[in-house]
């Protein structure tokens, strides 16, 4: 039940993609998000960009592979986020 409703007020992958990065306990890439959030890599790099263009997350290039951090925007909006997914 709680998952449904926060459904209604959230897409699911973004968000998902939000809290994988909050609560990551190492390096964060595209490829392992995809893989946790059960989303395609090229679907999660499409939402990574808008999120990269409005200030939500970093990619720092660590040779052929892009390391994602959240931005203090970021992090505020997944802690934000992660508040009202445990109230429901």
């Amino acid at each position: 039940m709680k998952k449904e409703i926060f459904n209604v007020f959230f897409r699911e992958k973004p968000v998902m993609m939000l809290l994988g990065l909050l609560n990551a306990k190492g390096p964060v890439y595209a490829s392992s998000l995809a893989k946790a959030v059960d989303c395609t890599y090229s679907h999660v790099v499409k939402i990574l960009q808008q999120m990269e263009k409005h200030g939500i997350v970093n990619f720092q290039k660590q040779g052929r592979l892009k390391l994602l951090t959240l931005t203090k925007k970021g992090n505020d909006m997944a802690t934000h986020m992660d508040s009202v997914r445990n109230a429901l």
